[in-house]
């Protein structure tokens, strides 16, 4: 039975807006318009009890799941929305064991996705140019309980000398200008490793697909994923009035090894060869 202890990581949940994530002490309390809510009266219950408010409204004492965390973090920057970080997980196979590399840590909530993917074996080194959204970012990620699987560095990858890391399996980009360091994520990528660039506008995709192709990768596929919600009840049911929309598009990509310069020494042969 997985009981509720101080310190604990808690969902205190009334219904699909109203839902408050509360790390236990036994001191604390959380005012809500539908009561008080104390700590206390949470330790020792298991995860999915019901904790009844001064007001006599009831809450569930949900286990929180990586979802929570992402949707519940401190926003820095915008975040990655699970409707997105879904289909970068399947695209990209990722998987327990893997290396990954992130350009652009943000708030630290793709950071934190992954890492809760590829631990306990695997690991992301993320990398972003400004300490205050990487300060930030590391709060989030030690909430989740996910810090020892990721390594932060401040470093600014565009002007950077040497890459910092190698045979990665995946690549993420969170930049307004994904295009400027696709050469060095091909450095960084095992052969048909794949990359993920997070492009908020179309321009993005056009200038960052331009450059996945000179600088040889493969398999590019670029996407919009819309989420809508269903209202579910009995002789009612309809769409939902609230949802989300547009977030981003998603452009992914895989190394491959054109052989160009191969190509051009061959042609470059055969013309001397037809001189002669």
């Amino acid at each position: 039975m997985n009981k509720i202890k101080q310190d604990s990581y808690v969902l205190f949940f009334f219904n699909s807006t109203k839902k408050w994530l509360a790390k236990i002490s036994k001191e604390k309390e959380l005012h809500t318009h539908i009561g008080v809510i104390r700590h206390s009266d949470a330790i020792g219950k298991e995860y999915g009890s019901k904790l009844v408010t001064n007001k006599d409204k009831y809450v569930y004492l949900l286990e929180p799941t990586i979802h929570d965390f992402i949707m519940k973090i401190q926003h820095g920057t915008q975040i990655v929305y699970p409707k997105d970080l879904g289909y970068i997980a399947a695209r990209a196979g990722l998987e327990s064991g893997q290396k990954v590399v992130e350009i652009g840590t943000g708030s630290g909530s793709l950071t934190s996705f992954v890492a809760s993917i590829v631990k306990p074996n695997g690991h992301v080194y993320t990398f972003d140019v400004d300490s205050g959204f990487m300060k930030i970012a590391q709060k989030n990620i030690e909430k989740a309980n996910l810090i020892k699987y990721v390594t932060m560095k401040k470093l600014d990858l565009k002007v950077a000398k040497r890459m910092p890391v190698s045979n990665a399996d995946l690549v993420l980009i969170d930049l307004g200008d994904p295009w400027t360091v696709v050469p060095q994520a091909r450095k960084m990528l095992k052969g048909s490793g794949g990359l993920f660039a997070i492009c908020p506008t179309m321009n993005q995709l056009e200038k960052l697909t331009s450059s996945l192709i000179q600088n040889e990768f493969t398999d590019i596929e670029c996407t919009e994923h819309i989420l809508r919600t269903i209202e579910a009840r009995e002789g009612k049911t309809r769409h939902s009035f609230q949802g989300i929309g547009h977030t981003t598009y998603l452009a992914y990509a895989r190394k491959a090894f054109f052989e160009r310069e191969k190509l051009r020494r061959t042609i470059s042969k055969n013309d001397k060869s037809k001189t002669k």
